[in-house]
Formats: structure tokens, sequence, C-alpha cells
């Protein structure tokens, strides 16, 4: 951060004078916006593309709507071995992109607004990267029970294990969720509610 240097108009017939820095109008950690909202929506996005770029893409374990041979809501199925069964969970996984994205997007406009005036700090703050684990956590534990366990539209991994694959995924999530609360609370000035 740098002082700002004030500079007094001057009356008629008297010359300008400059006065000693000010404070700066920048703000520091103890007063800064909270990082929480951006950072969470910057998770739940990423969080989003680890899963469609690894799990569904190059791991290829499953897609959107790989399970819904056994689902729970009566999607068709579509079987990922013919090509009009992979062209229908390669759009789903599309949208599911598109979703992921916006929520990226989101969090970079929210973090945008609240840092435009703040120290670049923000970047490396503790806070913010914890809300990131957080909101990647909370995309786990949301995904995974909603559709794997309520809706059955597909698992981390079909096949024998398919129940300890998906427990591992929620697991992977709370401790995301714990990880990123953790270190969101050793933000320098960050209270116990903070984070």
């Amino acid at each position: 951060m740098t002082a700002r240097w004030s500079v007094i108009r001057p009356r008629a017939g008297t010359t300008a004078r400059v006065t000693e820095p000010t404070a700066p109008t920048a703000r520091t950690r103890g007063n800064a916006p909270s990082l929480t909202l951006p950072g969470v929506l910057l998770g739940v996005g990423l969080g989003g593309f680890v899963d469609g770029i690894v799990l569904h893409q190059m791991l290829q374990w499953h897609h959107l709507l790989s399970g819904t041979d056994h689902d729970r809501v009566g999607i068709p199925f579509y079987p990922v071995d013919t090509v009009a069964g992979l062209e229908m969970n390669t759009l789903w996984d599309g949208v599911f992109h598109a979703v992921a994205w916006m929520s990226v997007l989101a969090g970079l406009v929210v973090l945008a607004s609240r840092t435009r005036r703040a120290a670049p700090w923000s970047w490396t703050s503790r806070a913010l990267w914890g809300a990131v684990l957080v909101g990647w956590g909370l995309f786990n534990l949301v995904e995974g029970i909603v559709d794997h366990h309520l809706l059955g539209i597909h698992h981390v991994r079909s096949g024998p294990h398919e129940t300890w694959y998906d427990l591992g995924f929620l697991a992977l999530g709370a401790l995301l969720v714990l990880a990123g609360r953790r270190l969101a609370r050793t933000e320098p000035g960050a209270g116990p509610g903070d984070g």
C-alpha cells in the first residue's frame, strides 16, 4: 500500500501546498470484505471441473447419466457403450461443465467486486483458499448425496464396490470442508466465526 499525498487548492493570490501523507484508502486485512462467498463459489466450480475432467473424461469412470439403468427417478437409460448413449451423456456432461463454469465466473465477479480496492494479499489470503476448499467439499457432499444416493443417476465408479467409491467421495468432501475451515481460521485477524 502506498500513502496518498494531499494537495490543498490555492486561494486566489496564494500558492498550492502539499500536506503530509493521508491514511491509505486501500483496505487492510483487519477491515477487508469477506472472501467466504467468492471462495465457496470458486470451490464449487473448481470441484465440479475436477470431477468432470478427471472422473468423466480422463478416467471415464462415469458420465452424468451413466447409471440411469437403475436410477430412482425414471430417467431413460443411456448406455455409454453406444453412440446415442454416449452422445446423450456427453451432452449432459457439457451442461454439468457449464454450471461449474458459471460458478467459477460468479466467484470471480464477486471476488473482484469485493477486492477491487483491496491490497494484493487477497489472492493469497488463507480465508479465500480455505473457502475454496470448503466450496469444493460442499460440491462433493451435495453432488454425492443427491446424484449418487438420492437420484442414483450415476456412481463414482460402477461395479461391485460402487458403494465404497461413493462413500470415499463423500469422505473426501467432508475432509475438504474441515481442512478449508481450519485453513480459513488461521488467517491473521480471523475470529471464531470468520472464514
